[in-house]
């Protein structure tokens, strides 16, 4: 990262060369030249949004072809649910097989998502290496999914928001070279109503050798390290198994190649028990035997409140006031220590003090030790504009999940916010994000502060990845700065600068998934602290209002509030300062006054 030109640009978390919309238009127009664009690269845009992988070979293209789909033979088995849910697994016991509605024959799905479990039902199925594979189901109701994992390639999915009626889903995927089975799924949305599906079909080449035989259930399945929110498990290798699943008190939770697995997401000082089968293409082990483990006690350190204020703190002096972790407004729930440089490991991140702010390390660490046990939390930031963090493999993932606890163990940081501004590989950042909540526990704070590009659509890498993590994240700080105009969750296209501009665009991540506690709004501190976008306190104050009371709103009015709306964000406790700490004084007892 180049610390020279952030001394001296007083904007340096500007985006000049990020923004998409300086000459804005409505999306709609905009998706279309983007779907233009996609074709021409071998990819699609899918259901509402969500964009998927394309078979980019001749040999692809042969396998999606009417013809191919007609001859060949149904994969999936059971598709049509008639004989109940025989060859599926629910998540949770979320499903069962009705006979009404049905799209076909005289069953069908019908999973109900529930608290925390989005009814995620599924089936294994045996496959071809390098082979490609197209898969269908009709589906009811509202945000429901449909994918395929373990494909040793691009995992996919694709989704719909709203079907009223059927409505027939598809996506497709090419197998890895070693691939020899992929799990098919679909699921609902947290706090949506059931939804329905039925004549589910995989096409492509059949997988197995019909004399390889059933492997045999694992053996010597055992605990290893346990934390508040995870467990790890090993087992000895099965001869002629190409892949293991793992259960937890009965039910799958995950599917791996080899011969470990971390269990995560568990529920502080709870007993569980494990057990693993193994599967090739012709089939799943019985279960081995259980092994149980009590997850720890929850760690120490303060917890984030109902509704937080965030902001960000500058290790480095770009023209605003100049900060010691000690001189930051006490409004602040959280904050982000702006920012973590990537290092010459792949997906690894280091932190430094910038040694023109004269800041000793012990120093530091005792300002962040003081705020905490003053109930505040202190995390660290990974990016900004000129971020060039990158985590695209399960190698960096690891890498980064190890070098930010270490960071955290050496400086006592209460988690990590995302806030990479180029660009973000959704699969392998759920998995580092995930690694790192197994190596810290349920305390984690984990927050993200997208672009408003990057959170117009479920279907993209930031959103996907805050709907990955769901169960651990904290809070979703997008910024509605630097942006210029938008389409809101109604479809109307919003200037930058007003309440409407803060509320369509927070309701796109309300109703998209996100809880409202996960939801905040993030603006400048001062005019110069963003190259566009800035509003008054009482601006933010006033949306705030809108989507947790219904009061305060501009043209646009949510149809519902959000009551437990986390709060507010905004760049940077040291341009606030710079204003004579205006908008912390003004946002910071409104926040925290909130219903």
């Amino acid at each position: 990262m180049d610390r020279s030109r952030r001394t001296q640009d007083p904007r340096s978390r500007r985006r000049t060369g990020r923004n998409l919309l300086s000459h804005p238009r409505p999306l709609r127009a905009f998706t279309a030249l983007a779907a233009a664009a996609l074709a021409a690269t071998g990819l699609t845009v899918i259901g509402d949004g969500g964009t998927e992988a394309a078979a980019a070979s001749p040999a692809a293209a042969s396998h999606t072809s009417a013809a191919a789909r007609t001859a060949a033979a149904n994969l999936a088995k059971n598709p049509g649910f008639e004989s109940g849910l025989d060859n599926w697994t629910c998540s949770g016991g979320s499903g069962a097989a009705v006979g009404s509605p049905v799209h076909g024959g005289s069953g069908a799905l019908k999973a109900t998502p529930e608290g925390a479990d989005n009814a995620k039902c599924s089936q294994t199925v045996s496959v071809q290496p390098n082979s490609s594979y197209t898969l269908s189901a009709w589906v009811q109701g509202s945000y429901i999914y449909l994918g395929a994992s373990g494909t040793g390639t691009t995992d996919v999915s694709t989704w719909t928001s709203s079907a009223s009626s059927w409505q027939q889903l598809s996506t497709g995927f090419k197998t890895g070279p070693s691939t020899r089975t992929v799990t098919i799924y679909t699921h609902g949305w947290y706090g949506q109503p059931a939804y329905f599906a039925d004549d589910f079909t995989l096409d492509g080449p059949g997988g197995g050798d019909p004399g390889e035989p059933v492997p045999g259930a694992p053996g010597g399945l055992a605990t290893g390290t346990v934390t508040a929110s995870s467990v790890a498990l090993s087992w000895n290798p099965v001869t002629g198994a190409s892949g293991y699943n793992v259960y937890q008190d009965g039910a799958r939770v995950q599917s791996v190649s080899g011969a470990s697995a971390v269990v995560t997401g568990l529920t502080p000082s709870t007993s569980y028990q494990f057990q693993v089968t193994a599967t090739n293409s012709a089939g799943e082990s019985p279960k081995s035997a259980a092994v149980s483990a009590t997850t720890k006690e929850g760690g120490p350190g303060p917890s984030v409140p109902k509704h937080a204020v965030t902001g960000y703190w500058q290790n480095f002096n770009n023209g605003a006031t100049v900060q010691k972790i000690s001189d930051v407004q006490n409004q602040y729930d959280i904050i982000a220590v702006a920012f973590a440089d990537a290092t010459g490991t792949p997906g690894a991140v280091e932190f430094r003090l910038d040694p023109a702010l004269n800041y000793s390390e012990a120093q530091f660490k005792a300002d962040i030790a003081a705020k905490q046990a003053a109930g505040k939390s202190v995390i660290l930031s990974v990016g900004g504009e000129k971020g060039t963090v990158s985590v695209n493999d399960a190698n960096s993932a690891n890498n980064f999940a190890n070098s930010v606890y270490a960071a955290m163990q050496k400086y006592g940081f209460n988690g990590v916010d995302i806030d990479l501004e180029n660009g973000l590989n959704a699969t392998y950042m759920t998995q580092a994000l995930r690694s790192l909540s197994a190596k810290a526990g349920p305390r984690l704070v984990i927050t993200m502060a997208p672009q408003t590009i990057d959170m117009q659509s479920t279907g993209g890498s930031y959103f996907k990845t805050a709907l990955n993590i769901k169960d651990i994240l904290t809070v979703v700080n997008m910024q509605y700065y630097n942006s210029g105009a938008m389409n809101g969750c109604d479809g109307k296209v919003y200037g930058q600068g007003t309440v409407d501009f803060l509320t369509a665009l927070a309701c796109i991540q309300l109703e998209g998934g996100l809880a409202p506690s996960q939801v905040g709004l993030g603006l400048p501190a001062s005019p110069r602290g963003a190259g566009s976008g800035y509003v008054s306190p009482s601006i933010v104050n006033n949306a705030l209002d809108c989507l947790a009371k219904g009061t305060g709103c501009g043209s646009f009015k949510p149809a519902k509030t959000y009551p437990g709306i986390r709060g507010a964000m905004t760049w940077s406790t040291n341009w606030d300062a710079s204003n004579g700490n205006a908008w912390s004084n003004a946002v910071g007892p409104h926040v925290h006054g909130l219903p």
